[in-house]
């Protein structure tokens, strides 16, 4: 009967173990991901700033305007507000701005 009991218990440790080993890797993936995610939120901000920066040299060129006054601004603006569209900030963000929470 003992060696029965020994053997459940090392049977029981075994899988503890592999469980240990498998929430570490999950753990390291989570990291991995929210890292990735980081770095993804980092190269759309820079790809939003180089499309108005493009879209401001068209406008240059295609005005002949060499400056930036108000008629170039104004259409910047209508670019991000459109950018802004298109790319809504994540739920977490319009959830802690919303005023009327429910939990």
């Amino acid at each position: 009967m003992s060696s029965l009991s020994t053997s459940a218990v090392h049977t029981k440790e075994k899988l503890y173990s592999q469980l240990a080993a498998s929430l570490g890797r999950m753990s390291r993936a989570i990291n991995q991901t929210a890292d990735l995610c980081e770095m993804l939120q980092v190269d759309l901000h820079a790809m939003r700033t180089f499309a108005v920066l493009d879209a401001a040299k068209y406008v240059n060129y295609s005005l002949g305007v060499y400056r930036f006054d108000s008629c170039l601004l104004s259409v910047l603006f209508r670019f991000m507000t459109i950018a802004g569209q298109l790319n809504p900030p994540d739920e977490e963000a319009k959830k802690d701005d919303s005023p009327h929470q429910t939990t």
